[in-house]
């Protein structure tokens, strides 16, 4: 017979795992994209990574599979595409915290100065930001591949936390106001009824865009050096 006081501990370490993994690991690579915005205000121009990433899981068919998750202060669904899987991120917190969301991505206390997200393993080459872009006129969706913040304060926030700037960001463009400004009333703003009339096809080529990238990523990684 074990010691009762053994069993009791390796009955907690064994709860404490179980609830630091949402699922075992399965084969194939894996990736996040968290869609940067402020919840609560669907329908602004800031907000435009948020409904890329919406468009997203109707895509993947997991728009009815968000989970809050109360140690990151985000929202969480998970997809298949391929052989990949997917790790969909919707922060809880303003715009110029969202960092903080996608650092700590399920576990509290995130690898930060590594740049890496603890609990999926990730590096932050293999995580995407899906954020607006007052220098691209709306239609225009566009990839980056790592690199400054170029003052969009959600992009800075995951730079600071995940102390790297390795990121891919698919950059959707709002436009940018005539008056200098008016550019933080313009961002919190909603689309105007023309500019919504022309987003949902944006939403789609955005999408396309990000899906193709990281199944090409994926497919480059499977097959190796």
């Amino acid at each position: 017979m074990g010691l009762p006081g053994l069993s009791r501990a390796g009955l907690w370490l064994s709860r404490a795992m179980s609830r630091c993994v949402l699922e075992p690991r399965p084969a194939g690579k894996r990736w996040l994209v968290a869609g940067l915005g402020n919840p609560g205000l669907p329908g602004t121009r800031h907000s435009v990574g948020m409904a890329v990433l919406g468009q997203l899981a109707r895509r993947l068919g997991v728009a009815e599979s968000w989970e809050r998750d109360r140690r990151c202060a985000a929202d969480l669904a998970q997809a298949s595409l391929g052989d990949a899987q997917l790790v969909l991120l919707r922060p809880r917190r303003l715009m110029n915290l969202n960092g903080h969301s996608v650092a700590q991505a399920v576990v509290t206390g995130a690898t930060v100065s590594l740049g890496q997200v603890e609990l999926f393993g990730l590096t932050a080459e293999e995580v995407y930001l899906v954020h607006d872009e007052l220098d691209k006129p709306l239609g225009k969706v566009a990839l980056k591949l790592g690199g400054s913040a170029r003052g969009h304060n959600g992009v800075r926030s995951c730079i600071s936390c995940l102390n790297s700037n390795a990121m891919p960001r698919l950059q959707v463009g709002i436009g940018r106001p005539t008056h200098r400004d008016a550019v933080q009333a313009y961002v919190l703003g909603r689309f105007s009824p023309a500019e919504q009339e022309l987003l949902p096809p944006v939403l789609e080529r955005a999408v396309d865009l990000l899906l193709g990238h990281i199944h090409q990523r994926s497919r480059e990684s499977s097959s190796g050096p």
